[in-house]
This record gives structure tokens, C-alpha cells and sequence, in this order.
């Protein structure tokens, strides 16, 4: 933090500073507004795009900016709990382990969309840049526009439901 603080001093930015904060820290933190405008993660890892989209559901933020990176979780919990669904042609989609990887990864994108919808926000998704240049390069944008939500939560949680995942419901939550 030092070097940081450092370093905007010698540029000139008088109105940044540092917080060395968890980010379950940071949405109750006294440091920091009730209200933020805009969030941005830049290839979190795993579930640390969740904790960036919890934070800036938290802070109420106008805009969020993600560019998720590995996702490890969905992938996991659908690896785990593979045998329960046997019944179901589905679980064809993430049979082998390298499209359990690839699945969890999609779905894990296509959960975080819904639950921002299921909150008010418009969504849209894109390439950040080429896939020559990187294959996690998905940038989800979302501006709150206080949409309704209810049938975004009920799809949230029928794919959940569906794909035998419900044990998540906490990390991808809708509002009460």
C-alpha cells in the first residue's frame, strides 16, 4: 500500500487512497460510502468475481464491470453431486472432466448474468478482447436500472434446481 499511496502522491492524484480491506470488510467498512457508483474486477479468480458483485450489490453501485477469470466452484459442486443426476440426459453436458470445467465455467457466468438481472440491472456480455489473446476474456456489464426481477430469480434458481446445484444459492442470492 505504501508504494501505492506513493505513487499517486508523485502523480498528482490527491483524491485516491488505500484501504487494505477484505472484501467481507468492505461492505460494512466506516472507510467507505453507502453508495458506489461503479465496481470493476479484472480477472478474479474463482469466487472473487462473486465477493466484487456482492460488494457492489451491497453498495447499491450504478454500474459493475467483471471480467471473470478461473471458476473452480460451480464445476466442483457439479462434479460432487454428478452421481445424483445420472437420471437426468443433462449430465451428459458434464460427463468428462474437461466439460465439467468448461460447463461450470459457463454456467458460473451464465448464474452471476441472472442474479444481477434478479436485482434490477440490465446485463449485457462480450469479449474483452480476442480469444487469440486470451480464453478469459468474457467482460459482464451491468448498469442497475431497476428492471423487474422476479422472473430472472426464478431462473436462477430453476437452472440451479436443475442442475443439482442448489447448495449455491448463498454465493449467486436474489433479493428478499
Amino acid at each position: 500500500m505504501t508504494r501505492s499511496e506513493q505513487l499517486a502522491a508523485r502523480l498528482g492524484f490527491t483524491g485516491m487512497s488505500f484501504l487494505n480491506l477484505s472484501v467481507a470488510e468492505s461492505i460494512t467498512s466506516d472507510c467507505l460510502p453507502a453508495q458506489i457508483d461503479i465496481v470493476t474486477a479484472l480477472h478474479a479468480c474463482n469466487t472473487a468475481t462473486d465477493d466484487a458483485i456482492r460488494f457492489a450489490l451491497e453498495k447499491k453501485a450504478k454500474y459493475i464491470v467483471v471480467v471473470p477469470c478461473c471458476q473452480a466452484e460451480v464445476a466442483g459442486v457439479l462434479r460432487q453431486n454428478k452421481s445424483k443426476s445420472l437420471g437426468n440426459a443433462l449430465t451428459e453436458i458434464w460427463r468428462h472432466p474437461l466439460h465439467t470445467r468448461e460447463f461450470g465455467s459457463q454456467i458460473t457466468n451464465v448464474l452471476r448474468c441472472l442474479q444481477l438481472e434478479a436485482h434490477g440491472y440490465q446485463v449485457s456480455v462480450t469479449e474483452l478482447v480476442g480469444w487469440e489473446h486470451s480464453m478469459k476474456n468474457e467482460l459482464i456489464i451491468a448498469q442497475f436500472k431497476d428492471l423487474p426481477r422476479r422472473r430472472p430469480a426464478e431462473r436462477l434458481n430453476e437452472v440451479m434446481q436443475t442442475l443439482g446445484i442448489e447448495e449455491l444459492k448463498e454465493r449467486f442470492f436474489v433479493s428478499a
